[in-house]
Order: C-alpha cells, then sequence, then structure tokens
C-alpha cells in the first residue's frame, strides 16, 4: 500500500488531473481542521461566512473553465446528520463553480453495492482512496492498480446513475 499524501501533494492531485475528478462520499461527517469553526459558527445559527472555503471553490473554478469536469456522489441519511445539512448549505457555492455533487439515498438498494470507503478517482486511471484517523481526514493513499481503479470505475458508474441532483433531492424533501 502507498505512503499517506495530504497537503499541498493532494491539493496537486486537482490540478493536474486532465479530464474528470470524480468522488463517492460515504460519512456521515468529515473532521477537517479547516472546517471546524465554520460548521460549529454554522450549527450556533452564525454565518460562517466563506474564507474558509475560498481556496477550494477558487480552484474547482479555475479548473472547470479548461473543460476539466469534477463530480461526486454523497450518501446521505434520512434525515441528515448536522454535518450533512451544513454540506446541503454549502453545495450551491460548488455548483456555481462548476463541480456536479449529487445525492443519494443510503437506504437506496445500490449502496449496498457500493464501497464502505471514499475515494477520488483522476482521469479513470488513479484511485486516492481517502484515509482517517476516527472522524478526523489525514490524506488520501494512491493507486493506479487496473483492479481497483476499475472496481472505483464500476462504483461512480452505479451511484451516478441513481443519484439526484441537488435540485431533485431538496424538491423531493420538500413534501
Amino acid at each position: 500500500m502507498s505512503e499517506i499524501i495530504s497537503g499541498e501533494a493532494f491539493d496537486d492531485l486537482f490540478r493536474r488531473y486532465r479530464h474528470t475528478a470524480w468522488r463517492l462520499e460515504t460519512r456521515s461527517y468529515y473532521g477537517k481542521l479547516d472546517e471546524d469553526r465554520p460548521f460549529q459558527d454554522w450549527l450556533a445559527g452564525k454565518d460562517p461566512g466563506l474564507d474558509w472555503f475560498t481556496p477550494w471553490l477558487r480552484m474547482v473554478r479555475e479548473e472547470s473553465t479548461t473543460g476539466k469536469r469534477m463530480e461526486r456522489v454523497r450518501l446521505i441519511d434520512d434525515p441528515p446528520s448536522d454535518y450533512l445539512r451544513w454540506k446541503l448549505w454549502g453545495t450551491p457555492y460548488n455548483l456555481g463553480v462548476g463541480e456536479d455533487i449529487r445525492y443519494l439515498p443510503r437506504e437506496h438498494p445500490i449502496v449496498a453495492e457500493l464501497p464502505d470507503f471514499d475515494f477520488w478517482v483522476f482521469d479513470s486511471t488513479t484511485l486516492a482512496r481517502l484515509e482517517f484517523d476516527g472522524d478526523r481526514f489525514l490524506g488520501v493513499r494512491l493507486t493506479e492498480d487496473p483492479g481497483q481503479v476499475l472496481a472505483a470505475l464500476r462504483a461512480r458508474d452505479a451511484a451516478w446513475h441513481h443519484a439526484l441532483t441537488f435540485t431533485a433531492y431538496m424538491a423531493s424533501k420538500a413534501v
């Protein structure tokens, strides 16, 4: 197994991919140091601002303007955890810069066929499996092993096919 990469080496993956970056999010909570304070502010009913989010949004906009696609499917509970409700709050910002985020209810039967871990797959050739210590994100382990990449691509195709756009998901919850 490869070493864990994080920080600038992880960020470089988003500048180096050529066509598509795709993510499966399986967790109900992600402990990320740069999100701790804004998340707590949001939970307390305060405006968390966007300073913590701006570097990501800027990078997505820059990459999407070159024709690259960035997509993800987020598994979501019913009702969503506080953290996933916060992610729903932020999704319009992601969409506004070109990232396509879809939602797949955790109770959907296809979820049983998906991996139980988070990953990014870049250009259908590189799998970046996210690693955690409890809820705290540590970084990713990279592989180009064809069997592991193919399994991730199959999961991508199944999840994407069944996932709802943000608008459709929100409309389904307004009922």
